[in-house]
C-alpha cells in the first residue's frame, strides 16, 4: 500500500468512526459479524456495568458463511458467556443478514420481550461506527444512542480475517451507503466532508469496488 491510499483511506476510516465516549445505557446492541474481537470488546464493557443486559443480532453474511458453527449472534454469545456475561442477561437475534435487519429484528425482539429501552449502546466494528448509527436513526429513530468499537487503529485493525486492501473495501463502499441509502429510506443522512468524498472517489478509481453497490 502505498503513502497516497494509506493517507486516503485513514481519512475515511476517520469519518466512519464517531467516538463517543462510553455511558450508561439501558442495553448494549452488539451488530455481530466476522470479527469477535467486537464480541469481546462487548462483553467486557458489559462486565464493567454499562447496562443491564446485552442483545447480539445477526445471522449470517457474505463474509461469514460457513465461518461460525451457528449464526454469527450465537457465535458471539457463546463468547460474552465464556467470558463471564451471565447467559441470563444475554439476548440473541439470529436471523438479521443487514445492519437494517439487525435493527428492525432485535427492535421487534425487545417489544416481543417486554423491554422499551431508551438508550441503547450500539457495539460495532470501528469503520462501520458510522452507518450504524445512520441506518439505527432511520429504523428506530427517538432513542438515545451511544456508538463505540474495540480501540483499534486503522494499522491495528488488519488480521487473518481481514486484510488492509478488505477493510478499505468495506469502508469505500459504506460511504457509499451513506451517500445514498438515505433517498431510499434506508438510513438517516450523513454530511460527507469534501475531503473525504474525495479519497473516496480517488480510491475507486484505483480499484477498491469490491463493496460498491450498483447505482
Amino acid at each position: 500500500m502505498t503513502p497516497k491510499v494509506h493517507a486516503m483511506a485513514q481519512r475515511i476510516w476517520n469519518y466512519h468512526l464517531l467516538n463517543n465516549p462510553l455511558e450508561k445505557c439501558d442495553c448494549i446492541f452488539v451488530l455481530c459479524s466476522n470479527d469477535v474481537r467486537v464480541a469481546e470488546y462487548a462483553a467486557r464493557v458489559y462486565l464493567e456495568g454499562y447496562a443491564p443486559y446485552i442483545v447480539f443480532s445477526g445471522g449470517e453474511g457474505e463474509l461469514t458463511k460457513g465461518m461460525f458453527p451457528a449464526s454469527e449472534a450465537e457465535h458471539f454469545a457463546a463468547i460474552a458467556a465464556d467470558m463471564g456475561v451471565s447467559e441470563e442477561k444475554i439476548l440473541v437475534e439470529p436471523r438479521s443478514s443487514n445492519t437494517g435487519e439487525n435493527v428492525i429484528f432485535t427492535r421487534s425482539l425487545l417489544a416481543n420481550r417486554g423491554l422499551e429501552p431508551q438508550r441503547l449502546m450500539l457495539v460495532q466494528k470501528p469503520f462501520m461506527e458510522r452507518r450504524s448509527y445512520a441506518t439505527f436513526m432511520k429504523q428506530w429513530p427517538g432513542k438515545e444512542l451511544v456508538v463505540t468499537s474495540p480501540p483499534l487503529s486503522f494499522d491495528e485493525y488488519p488480521n487473518e480475517q481481514l486484510t488492509y486492501s478488505d477493510v478499505i473495501n468495506v469502508m469505500v463502499g459504506d460511504l457509499q451507503r451513506l451517500r445514498t441509502y438515505p433517498d431510499k429510506g434506508f438510513s438517516a443522512h450523513q454530511d460527507i466532508p469534501e475531503d473525504v468524498w474525495e479519497a473516496f472517489e480517488s480510491l475507486v478509481e484505483l480499484g477498491f469496488t469490491e463493496h460498491l453497490i450498483s447505482a
